[in-house]
């Protein structure tokens, strides 16, 4: 089944490397619509309440009545963190800590500026995992550890299947007080198009699923469910490209 899905998803990224590059308008329109989407599925994924046209207009500086502040600021910041994973992923330098802190940085920046972009200083739990995140002293080392391992032979050979795992392995660290499946999406946002293929598109619905495959893929353990769900979702990424790009294209 994830072979198959790599397989239809690896189709439609060569059908959109060869429509590049796209009309500026084109590509803007693209950036805007991926940017507000994320924003809202990202934090929905997390119990944010906004829905899609209230993400909408708080990014345009409307305030929703009847919604928490933390919500509005949580949109603010994320959107700010996605445009950096853009400017980020411009660059072809190995990801860093430092690059990941920075954007768990912004993730942060206003609700929760005492912890942002500062790995956990205590133990945390995950709400409803049986896994159990190391301590807050052995975090540094596994983060060094994570990057040094994605310029290692040993990360998986099809690329979204290396950015699934260390999606999941950046989760099973957990090395911040909150903010990590954030900060995770987005960083796996910053790894694909260096590797030729767009930004993911999660889905709310999808978030039972989605616990589902990072519990699975906890310790290494099985990785294919959080590959096939991240491969749907860049899937879902190439069909907009497709249909942006005219016709016909997105079949």
């Amino acid at each position: 089944m994830t072979a198959d899905v790599l397989e239809r998803l690896d189709a439609k990224q060569s059908r959109i490397a060869a429509a590049r590059p796209l009309p500026p308008a084109t590509a803007a329109s693209l950036r805007e619509a991926l940017r507000v989407e994320h924003t809202y599925a990202s934090n929905a994924i997390e119990g944010n309440t906004l829905t899609l046209q209230e993400t909408r207009a708080v990014l345009e500086g409307v305030t929703v009545a009847g919604k928490p502040l933390r919500d509005h600021l949580e949109a603010v910041d994320l959107a700010e963190a996605f445009d950096h994973v853009a400017e980020l992923g411009r660059g072809s330098e190995p990801v860093t800590e430092a690059a990941i802190r920075s954007i768990h940085a912004l993730v942060l920046r206003r609700s929760q500026p005492d912890e942002a972009g500062r790995y956990r200083r205590v133990q945390v739990l995950i709400s409803g995992s049986r896994h159990v995140p190391p301590e807050p002293t052995a975090v540094p080392a596994l983060m060094a550890d994570l990057v040094r391992w994605l310029g290692s032979p040993d990360v998986p050979s099809h690329p979204v299947a290396m950015v699934a795992v260390f999606h999941a392995r950046l989760v099973t660290i957990h090395p911040f007080a909150d903010g990590n499946g954030r900060t995770a999406r987005l960083a796996s946002d910053l790894l694909l198009p260096r590797h030729g293929y767009p930004r993911a598109r999660w889905r709310p619905e999808d978030r039972p699923r989605y616990h589902a495959a990072l519990e699975a893929a906890h310790d290494g353990r099985t990785p294919e469910p959080i590959t096939a769900l991240t491969a749907e979702a860049v899937e879902r990424t190439c069909d907009l490209y497709l249909a942006a790009i005219g016709p016909g294209s997105a079949g």
